[in-house]
């Protein structure tokens, strides 16, 4: 499969996969200046690039496991979906879940892209569901 890729401005990075098997494409902030992003605040932080992506897959926007764990850098729509008739920038939702201010700097990887099929199936109204052993059990239902 091939993805077209377009580079928005002349400061945007390519997404890269950092190793051969690495699942995701590392996304880098597009900005000119550092921004600060207090606690618990979010910010769209661009990536100065847009894809074309087919019919039948989407692209995921994931965080990256390392700042999420050193440093409480998260996205916050996680994963965020990127649909196959979107031509617009990508940007990401960024938050800062740490108790301390962080500084997203230009060119910082700040996120992943997972690229995916999707399922689309059709809906079928009805008036009563098959039984199951769970039927409305959730959140913790089979204990700790």
């Amino acid at each position: 499969m091939k993805i077209a890729i377009q580079k928005l401005t002349n400061t945007a990075i390519l997404p890269q996969r950092m190793t051969e098997q690495s699942s995701g494409f590392d996304l880098f902030a597009d900005i000119l200046e550092s921004v600060n992003l207090e606690p618990y605040q979010r910010k769209a932080i661009p990536c100065g690039i847009a894809v074309e992506i087919p019919i039948g897959y989407e692209a995921q926007i994931r965080p990256r496991s390392g700042l999420s764990l050193g440093s409480g850098l998260s996205v916050l729509n996680s994963p965020g979906t990127i649909d196959s008739d979107y031509r617009g920038e990508i940007k990401v939702i960024l938050i800062n879940l740490s108790d301390q201010a962080m500084i997203i700097e230009p060119q910082m990887r700040i996120a992943q892209m997972v690229f995916c099929p999707i399922v689309i199936p059709e809906l079928c109204e009805t008036s009563i569901l098959n039984q199951s052993k769970r039927q409305e059990g959730g959140f913790g239902h089979t204990g700790k």
